[in-house]
Order: C-alpha cells, then sequence, then structure tokens
C-alpha cells in the first residue's frame, strides 16, 4: 500500500472551473508580486500536494520552528522551509489579510492571502539549514541574495508554470493512482541531480531486490554551474532504463525542484516529498545532496534516526565500487576484498572524462549514457564551479 501524505492529507491548492476563471480576472487588479523560476515551483510543488500538508508559503511560526526544531508548529516533521521573499517596496500598501497576485513570466500564476509579514536573519538562516555562512556555498551564496522580508499564507494556483519535461512529469495524485493500479504495496524511490553511473544503478538494483516498485525521480531547475543540465539528465535516464531495466518495474518522472545543497537537512526534506507520491521506501546514498566537504559522507544517515516518525522507511545504502576481483560493481558489506582491488566510481572524475571527451569505462558507465553526455553540445550548467 503506498504511504500516506505527510501530516496525514494531500493538499490540493488548484483553483479550477469558475473560480480560477474569477481569480485570474481579479489578479490583475491585486498588488503584484513577481517570482523567478525557483518560487514558481515552489508555489506548483505547494498546490499539487508535493508539499504536503504546507498549504502555502510559511508563516513565521512555522518558519522559526522548522529552522530550529526541523518540524513544523503542529510537530510534523519538515527540514528545509519553503518561504516566499519580498523586499519592503514590493509590498508598501500591503497588509496582512490582502490578497496578492504571484505573477511569473508576465502572467497571474497565483494568488497568496497574506497572513503574515516578517523580516528574518540570513545568518541565522545559513547556519541552521546549511551549517554554515561560507558564501562558497552555492546554496548560502543564493540564501544572501534573497529579498528582506518573507510573506507567508495560503495560495491558490492559476496556472501550472511551463514545464519542458512535461511528457515525464507526474503530480502525487497521479503516481499514487499508477503505483496502486500497478498492485506495487513497496515503492523505493530515487532522488537524484546526475547522470547515472553504474554506482547508482547498482543503489536502484538492489533497492528493487525487494521493492515492488522503483520511483525515480531526478531534479529539474537550478543547479550550480558544473552540474548536469535537466536535458541530459533526463535523457540519459531514458536510455538507462530503457536498456537496463524491466519496463514495469520502474516508474520515471521529473521534479521541479531547486537544489540547495543542504546535506542531511535535505535528504530528509527529500524524503518527505516522495512520501507524498506514495513512496514507501527512500534511497539515500553517500553524502546526499551534499556539496563539497561541508557535510559528512554519512551525516544524512545520522539525521534520518532522528524522525522515528518520518513515515517513510529510509533505505541506506553505502558507496558502490567495481572490485576487480569480484568483476562487479559492489559495496564493501558484500565485497571482501582490499583497496587494491577497488575502483572508486567517482562523479567528479566521471564529469572530468566526458568534459575532455573521454568515453569512461563500462565499468563505470553505460555507454549508452556516456553517448548522451558526449553528443551533447554542451553538457554542464555553465560559470565557475564551486
Amino acid at each position: 500500500m503506498v504511504s500516506r501524505p505527510h501530516g496525514g492529507r494531500l493538499v490540493d491548492r488548484v483553483a479550477r472551473g469558475g473560480s480560477r476563471e474569477r481569480l485570474l480576472r481579479e489578479a490583475l487588479e491585486m498588488p503584484r508580486l513577481e517570482v523567478g523560476g525557483g518560487l514558481a515551483a515552489d508555489a506548483a510543488n505547494i498546490a499539487h500536494g508535493v508539499y504536503s500538508p504546507l498549504d502555502g508559503f510559511m508563516v513565521q511560526e512555522d518558519y522559526l520552528s522548522v529552522l530550529h526544531d526541523m518540524r513544523l508548529s503542529s510537530d510534523v516533521p519538515w527540514t528545509i522551509p519553503i518561504v516566499l521573499d519580498a523586499s519592503p517596496g514590493e509590498l508598501a500598501g500591503v497588509r496582512e489579510g490582502d490578497e496578492v497576485a504571484l505573477f511569473y513570466r508576465g502572467g497571474p500564476l497565483a494568488v497568496l492571502r497574506v497572513e503574515e509579514i516578517y523580516g528574518w536573519d540570513r545568518r541565522e538562516h545559513a547556519l541552521n539549514v546549511f551549517k554554515t555562512t561560507d558564501p562558497g556555498h552555492p546554496g548560502v551564496a543564493r540564501l544572501m541574495r534573497r529579498k528582506e522580508l518573507f510573506v507567508g499564507g495560503p495560495i491558490l494556483l492559476l496556472r501550472d508554470p511551463p514545464e519542458p519535461f512535461e511528457r515525464v512529469r507526474l503530480w502525487p495524485r497521479e503516481t499514487r493512482v499508477l503505483f496502486e493500479a500497478k498492485g506495487w504495496r513497496t515503492i523505493a524511490a530515487f532522488q537524484t541531480r546526475n547522470v547515472p553511473h553504474l554506482g547508482h544503478e547498482h543503489v536502484q538494483k538492489a533497492a528493487l531486490t525487494f521493492a515492488d516498485g522503483l520511483f525515480v525521480s531526478p531534479l529539474v531547475g537550478w543547479k550550480k554551474p558544473g552540474d548536469y543540465r535537466d536535458e541530459v539528465i533526463v535523457e540519459a535516464y531514458r536510455v538507462l532504463l530503457e536498456n537496463y531495466f524491466p519496463r514495469e518495474s520502474v516508474v520515471f518522472s521529473v521534479l521541479r525542484m531547486e537544489m540547495r545543497y543542504a546535506g542531511p537537512r535535505e535528504a530528509v526534506h527529500h524524503a518527505i516529498v516522495r512520501k507524498n507520491f506514495g513512496a514507501t521506501h527512500f534511497i539515500v546514498g553517500r553524502d546526499h545532496a551534499g556539496v563539497g566537504s561541508y557535510y559528512g559522507p554519512y551525516e544524512a544517515w545520522e539525521l534520518f534516526r532522528e524522525f522515528p516518525d518520518l513515515g517513510i522507511t529510509p533505505l541506506f545504502v553505502r558507496e558502490a565500487f567495481y572490485c576487480r576481483k569480484c568483476g562487479q560493481v559492489v559495496n564493501e558489506k558484500i565485497c571482501p576484498h582490499g583497496e587494491e582491488y577497488r575502483v572508486r566510481i567517482s562523479g567528479t572524475r566521471l564529469r572530468e572524462m566526458l568534459r575532455r571527451g573521454e568515453r569512461p569505462p563500462e565499468y563505470m558507465m553505460r555507454p549508452e549514457v556516456a553517448e548522451v553526455v558526449l553528443r551533447h553540445p554542451d553538457p554542464f550548467v555553465p560559470g565557475d564551479e564551486r
């Protein structure tokens, strides 16, 4: 049986029918806040239940509770603040109880009923969520550019933001129906922001040995320079799943949500989100959602143990490597051989090889996957990689 939604109910804040048409007209006369792609995606994820039980952007009580206790004020586990920032100028004349229109790319996206406008402390936020204030951390760097105030309150979504990968995007209501139709009682979810290598495939297939189905759910949206572009990730998974997985055992769906690189906290957040899609288990790998050396390689595992009431079972899978003696991809729990036989499947090393136009060995990356990256004219997010 698929998991219950987080907090007990799957939120639906999508305006429909006559109500939607009325709000679309009224939004043109409301005070408006222009939002970028990340906040537009957050609004859609709230409305479609991805962030259940949130029905809007966080008010201060929930924000501070999440920041310091990793729980909503209702005591439901939650680790990443979902907040809407605005400047005092943008909010001139707006009062609590007012409705404001969120505009994206020149058109109305959602209506927010303002419950609270409040200030926040960048340093406090960074230290609690990222465990650092170092501007070299990509999540901290983005945080420091956010505006001075947060606006909290419930939303109604008027339209979905444009989605280039609509053909491979499912919402929680759809995945839940699909999992039930397949008769899956146990679903292992796999989060990724990378092109798959043999280590990823090993972990996914290990989970499939006991779960009824695998839910592969890559993030699309903002990522730091040096990460793979969204279209490369989606195409790489298409060829991997078509060639190396039983079709009836896998559901693939992109999730538009920014990477925050918040390490352990973000790992728990990724699990909560996949629980709302119906997953019963969540694969937690090495340095999940980490960047650089800001977090320990298995620090996320320790944080999961602080949430016995999470409602989704974490699967702790150690780093996979190729063993020359075993002749296959394994991990230290099943391989008895020494380090001299072990070839680490480093994502950084693979990216360096692919940048040089080199085809990685087949014991590191499937040739079909490597071909997707190599034939793309610019497979990586541009800019200075941190």
